[in-house]
């Protein structure tokens, strides 16, 4: 029982370790920015995350139901 307790802690150590690499032995070391604002082939394609997408959607200007609906028909 303790012996794979013992073996159990190790390769959980050993895990954490392995993932760790770059953060553990790398001077100023930081996790990999894996959020699709942090890829420079989609920021190339215009596309990003959800919270930047709301943020700018939220600062064009406001508009009545008509000016919307009159805006879809033009592009539509």
């Amino acid at each position: 029982m303790v012996y794979t307790i013992i073996i159990s802690f190790l390769l959980l150590f050993i895990g954490v370790l392995l993932l760790g690499v770059r953060i553990f032995f790398v001077k100023d070391g930081k996790f990999p920015n894996i959020h699709i604002g942090g890829s420079k082939a989609l920021k190339n394609q215009g596309i990003n995350c959800a919270t930047t997408q709301d943020r700018q959607a939220q600062k064009i200007k406001k508009m009545n139901v008509s000016d919307m609906i009159n805006e879809l028909n033009d592009k539509y």
